[in-house]
């Protein structure tokens, strides 16, 4: 069985979600081509992002000149097909904001993929996003390549999915991916109710053995660590108020943030206003050995997110056996478990968010070390990446049986 992983912009060191899945595929047999728009730039810091941005090919290396050549070759040779598609953009465009000629550019990227997946020998497609690059494997099925599917995150689709044409999405694939039962009921939203049986669960997964043997939850001045980009939707501004606050009482408190990105700048502002830079270090994007040092070293991730899917990095800090701290927020509530395995706190609120921390901090050693092995308990039953890889190559499997 081969798949083309369709996607954007890939690898990137906060999608390492979509490389584990590739990888844990690849060891149950199913061939993977990945073919991505385009490289990131970000500078790739982990070795596995490396590897992979070797292995991919990217489609706007090819030249904006034999894209449009190669659309217009296409049709030549199948105008009827190729118009049906054009339509098919065009009514894509008029619901969007990002205008005709970007859906254009996306047609001409789908007979580029078409023809790859020919040359290939691919059998079917999947793309994570139900943004343009699941646009684009839409397309290219469109115009005579394979099968689609794709996997929906959030929260970026649940903001605008009348923009991206969600429902549409699901009516035409294959089957549609959701990690989360919430992420289900988004998509449930938008399809026709007789395309509901398309829409499957198949969690993200984590790779246990990466967690075979985690340290125990240290003692001593209080270690956090919080993960993500640094964009408005994880939240970490109302975190740098909240340190503010904890540190009148717990002045040796110490929060690390990982990650990178727009609103570096405003919280670099922050924390030199506040007075916390001995309370909080900004450590750039790290790879995935140093996040597990990181957290070894910690008490407790916290997570403070206006807007999620199912966040990677609390699956990780509960397969390290510790604590999180997060926002009752998207698909967030069916993993972390109030008061068993973390804190759950309403998003936004920064009264709330030093409470669960004080909360942290006034529990005992012991007590913490059985919330993290629960949480552990839990995260390794509900998303071990090769029983989830599992799943997804079995749906791939029925979706190429049906058109064969």
């Amino acid at each position: 069985m081969k798949i083309a992983y369709i996607l954007n912009t890939y690898p990137q060191p906060s999608h390492s979600f979509i490389r584990r899945e590739v990888q844990a595929l690849e060891r149950q047999g199913v061939q993977v081509v990945r073919l991505a728009m385009r490289a990131s730039d970000v500078g790739l810091v982990d070795p596995g992002d490396r590897e992979e941005a070797s292995r991919t090919h990217y489609v706007l290396r090819t030249g904006a000149a034999r894209l449009l050549l190669g659309l217009l070759g296409e049709g030549g040779r199948a105008p009827q097909r190729v118009w049906r598609a054009v339509w098919l953009a065009l009514t894509l465009a008029r619901a969007s904001d990002r205008g005709v000629l970007r859906h254009l550019i996306y047609l001409a990227e789908a007979v580029y993929v078409k023809h790859r997946c020919a040359a290939e020998g691919v059998q079917h497609m999947h793309a994570h996003f139900g943004t343009n690059a699941t646009t684009v494997a839409m397309l290219a099925e469109a115009l005579g390549g394979p099968s689609y599917s794709f996997t929906t995150h959030g929260p970026e689709e649940f903001d605008a999915p009348q923009a991206l044409s969600l429902g549409e999405k699901v009516n035409r694939s294959a089957f549609a991916v959701a990690i989360s039962s919430f992420g289900r009921s988004q998509l449930s939203r938008w399809a026709e109710f007789d395309r509901w049986d398309r829409i499957k669960l198949v969690h993200c997964g984590i790779e246990p053995a990466r967690f075979a043997d985690p340290t125990p939850v240290p003692s001593g001045a209080l270690r956090l660590v919080s993960i993500g980009r640094f964009v408005e939707q994880k939240g970490q501004m109302v975190l740098v108020q909240a340190m503010g606050e904890l540190v009148k009482d717990l002045p040796d408190i110490h929060l690390s943030l990982i990650g990178d990105g727009e609103m570096r700048g405003d919280l670099e502002a922050a924390i030199s206003t506040l007075g916390l830079q001995n309370n909080i270090t900004l450590t750039g994007w790290l790879s995935e050995a140093d996040v597990r040092a990181e957290l070894a070293a910690c008490q407790a991730l916290v997570l403070p997110s206006f807007a999620e899917g199912l966040p990677m990095v609390v699956m990780e800090a509960m397969a390290a056996a510790r604590p999180v701290i997060t926002t009752y927020v998207a698909g967030i509530p069916e993993l972390v478990l109030e008061g068993q395995t973390g804190w759950l706190v309403p998003a936004g609120d920064c009264a709330a968010l030093v409470q669960a921390v004080q909360k942290l901090e006034a529990t005992p050693h012991d007590i913490l070390v059985q919330m993290g092995q629960a949480g552990r308990i839990r995260v390794l039953q509900r998303h071990d990446s090769e029983r989830e890889a599992a799943k997804l190559a079995a749906l791939f499997q029925d979706a190429i049986a049906q058109v064969d």
